[in-house]
């Protein structure tokens, strides 16, 4: 990476090679999205206004990372995330914020109902921001806002992202401060859906985890739990498969869950902390047509709100970090397997 001085020799405007840039889409589903475009180098996204400033997509060197479903980009105000029209506004995307008071398929409890994911995945961004300056000789580009779930005599919780990329360095840091601003106790759950479809998945992709143990959603998940570790080619009508992993850390808690291309010398790498994510859904769809993968890091188990789940003090504030980090070469992935051994060589 050229340091600053050496970097404006070559380029007057910066956009060349990196920029951060507001879309308003215009055609079909799509019409009226808000996104913000951030190119650094060959890693670009797009980060939607209207939908928790998740990113729509991510692409490296022009491949495709990210999984979008078959009803694609949508404006917020196409489907609701209420009822039956739930699934119609899941498009995927390269990560999807599940929660705050629910977080897996749509449940009534206590006489309340929770559409599928959660309603944070489906809330517009508001006091949205975004710059692109050198901090001493780092060129960074951000993008941040605000999002709340809110109901008359109900919860009152503000999820505030900061969404960070440093030029020359390839990886996409999500910052998040969840806030209970309501005076009595709230629970939480948060699961962070981050997909991945093809060209970058195939039966070629590997699934990198420090896996201390792996549990079956259900009995179709656990025909398929000695195979959680690598995607098999599209199969006509097959059925998705949901684990959920305890990972090994390091002694601060770190942690790391990856697709990974050995073929391609590629990986995606997601890291975050158990202090605050304890653990890991992975969901695999083999599926024609369907294709996907997608691991979750998350605070809460299968039952997602139904179960035994964080609560959150009137006032309190609950921080999570999530890193998307794209490892190319031989050498990285390398370095990356010998992470995993090394973490669960720590847990003997």
């Amino acid at each position: 990476m050229k340091k600053r001085e050496d970097l404006l020799r070559y380029c007057g405007s910066l956009e060349q090679v990196a920029y951060v840039r507001p879309v308003v889409h215009q055609d079909g589903p799509a019409s009226g999205l808000s996104c913000v475009q951030v190119k650094n180098d060959g890693l670009e996204y797009s980060l939607m206004e209207d939908k928790c400033l998740d990113p729509a997509s991510i692409t490296y060197r022009g491949m495709n990372l990210s999984f979008l479903s078959k009803p694609g980009l949508q404006g917020h105000t196409m489907y609701t995330a209420v009822g039956d029209q739930g699934c119609r506004s899941i498009m995927g995307g390269a990560m999807m914020t599940c929660g705050l008071e629910h977080i897996h398929g749509a449940v009534e409890l206590d006489g309340s109902f929770y559409p599928s994911h959660g309603r944070m995945r489906a809330t517009p961004a508001s006091k949205v921001s975004m710059d692109a300056r050198y901090v001493g000789e780092d060129y960074v580009l951000e993008v941040s806002g605000e999002m709340r779930e809110a109901e008359l005599f109900g919860e009152n919780l503000v999820l505030r992202r900061r969404v960070t990329t440093v030029y020359g360095r390839n990886e996409i840091i999500f910052r998040d401060v969840i806030e209970n601003q309501a005076f009595r106790e709230e629970p939480l759950c948060f699961l962070y859906h981050c997909n991945f479809g093809y060209p970058f998945l195939t039966e070629d992709t590997q699934i990198w985890i420090p896996s201390l143990s792996c549990e079956p959603r259900d009995g179709e998940a656990a025909q398929g739990v000695h195979s959680w570790d690598h995607m098999e080619p599209p199969k006509d009508l097959a059925p998705e498969q949901v684990f959920l992993h305890t990972c090994a850390c390091d002694r601060e808690g770190n942690t790391f869950a990856a697709a990974v291309r050995p073929d391609l010398n590629l990986a995606v790498c997601l890291r975050w902390n158990l202090n605050q994510i304890p653990y890991l859904v992975q969901w695999k769809s083999p599926v024609s047509g369907d294709y996907a993968l997608a691991l979750e890091p998350t605070n809460a188990s299968f039952q997602g709100r139904a179960g035994e789940t964080q609560k959150l003090l009137p006032l309190a504030f609950h921080k999570n970090t999530l890193t998307f980090q794209i490892l190319e070469g031989r050498e990285a992935l390398d370095s990356l397997k010998r992470e995993q051994e090394g973490l669960l060589k720590m847990h003997l």
